[in-house]
């Protein structure tokens, strides 16, 4: 089973997580619907509830025997058999709650009595022969003229047409949340679409090139798609320097191998037709020779292809030690420029810094080092310094390497070239003052060959950007 998750559709998920949001809105909208429409319906059939009230209560009375009596006006009621389903009741109490006609089974919910309220209308949901009953009750007082006598008057009404009302107000609320929605869904679907439009088209871009089509890309895409192409652009760029890199590696190791090879190759045929042990022994000493100078030359296409690669990056701001660096580094080829008759040192200021990378810069002033051991033929002392300089007002960190051998052509910098040796040279690959060369254009230094003020010997100059 693979370990990548399978592929998602991200419009789906954009559709998805808008509809869902936009869905909680219409279902919260319905509910408020629904309330607004049982509220609307209730105060539409409480209005007709409180007509009836007020219409009876203007027929009570006081009569001659000063008893309470009702003249029911029954076109009252009528108003709330409006729907056939629907059922009216009504009571009427006197003084104590004492039953003077209507219904007298109806019960009538008992409410706080207070004198400022007498007049006043006031609503209950009751249950009256098992049907849900809504039910107008007001408190108020027959005159006789001597004295008054106070009356009750309660109306009730099931609730059958407010129900449908409030049905037919949130079916039509429904139908049109229905519509709003399905208008925003189709809208949001077409959004979607068109915004994911620029993703289509950089695809069918990014598939019409060829496989060894690396440049950036610089097809006009939204802004918060930028940042994907930029960084796939950069990625184009170290891969397009990485494969360079790796063609010049393969292309120069093969022109540097074929030489050490074909002289292991002759040699070890000399040394298989060799007469005495001495011949063998001298050929298998050249053997060894050839290989050692072919594992230095490979050493360095290697380091000339970190540099090819590096040279297509944007380098950071890296700040080394120049002074630190080129201490150790000398330090560490004693030993060898001693076995080869060179005393080596080091001279110069402490903690001077540049901008680089003390890896690549070691790396540069090894292949100095090495190109003064292996070439200054004559000569008997290498120097390695690092001063402060200022040119131009621009102030710089010098790293300096002489020799007092016979001295190198004033032209060779402009003759520096991969693989070419300068004309006093029999060894080495001619790779180290061009690998020097590289290490120094990478990080904006300036580099210059030129005769020492003893007049004698070589003297390798850069100079690079001074950090503090």
């Amino acid at each position: 089973m693979s370990d990548h998750p399978s592929p998602y559709s991200l419009r789906r998920r954009l559709l998805l997580w808008l509809m869902i949001p936009l869905g909680l809105v219409a279902v919260l909208a319905m509910m408020d619907s629904y309330f607004n429409a049982r509220e609307t319906a209730t105060e539409a059939a409480d209005r007709v509830l409180t007509g009836s009230v007020l219409a009876i209560s203007e027929r009570v009375y006081v009569n001659d025997d000063g008893k309470l009596e009702v003249d029911i006006p029954y076109v009252a009621l009528d108003m709330l058999t409006s729907a056939a389903q629907d059922r009216v009741f009504y009571r009427i109490d006197g003084p104590d709650n004492i039953f003077v006609t209507g219904y007298h089974q109806l019960p009538v919910p008992e409410f706080e009595q207070k004198a400022e309220q007498r007049g006043t209308v006031r609503f209950a949901d009751i249950t009256y022969k098992q049907d849900s009953v809504r039910i107008a009750v007001m408190q108020s007082a027959a005159s006789s003229g001597l004295h008054s006598i106070p009356y009750r008057v309660s109306v009730a009404e099931t609730t059958v047409a407010r129900q449908k009302l409030t049905q037919e107000i949130l079916i039509r609320s429904a139908l049109r949340q229905l519509l709003l929605v399905l208008s925003a869904a189709i809208i949001v679907w077409f959004a979607v679409t068109r915004g994911l439009r620029p993703l289509h088209k950089l695809e069918a871009a990014i598939g019409r090139r060829s496989l060894d089509d690396l440049r950036p890309i610089l097809h006009h895409v939204p802004q918060e798609v930028g940042g994907l192409v930029q960084r796939f652009n950069d990625f184009m760029v170290h891969l397009s320097g990485a494969i360079q890199a790796l063609k010049n590696f393969t292309g120069n190791a093969s022109h540097q191998i074929r030489t050490p090879l074909a002289i292991i190759r002759t040699q070890i045929t000399l040394a298989s037709r060799a007469e005495t042990l001495e011949e063998a022994k001298a050929s298998l000493q050249t053997c060894n020779n050839a290989i050692t100078d072919a594992e230095r030359t490979l050493s360095q296409l290697m380091l000339l292809a970190r540099v090819d690669a590096r040279s297509s990056q944007t380098l950071t701001n890296a700040q080394i030690n120049l002074s630190h660096v080129a201490r150790e580094v000398t330090m560490g080829l004693v030993p060898q420029a001693a076995s080869m008759g060179f005393d080596l040192g080091f001279e110069g200021e402490d903690d001077l810094h540049c901008k680089g990378e003390a890896i690549l810069v070691g790396e540069l002033l090894k292949n100095l080092l090495d190109n003064a051991i292996k070439h200054a033929t004559g000569g008997d002392e290498i120097t390695v310094r690092v001063t402060a300089a200022t040119k131009d007002g621009t102030k710089w960190t010098r790293l300096e390497v002489q020799d007092n051998g016979v001295g190198m052509p004033k032209d060779a910098l402009a003759l520096i070239e991969r693989f070419k040796r300068p004309e006093q040279s029999i060894n080495g690959s001619g790779l180290g003052l061009a690998i020097a060369q590289e290490i120094t254009t990478l990080f904006g230094g300036q580099m210059c060959i030129q005769t020492p003020p003893t007049k004698t010997g070589t003297l390798v100059q850069i100079d690079f950007r001074r950090s503090f």
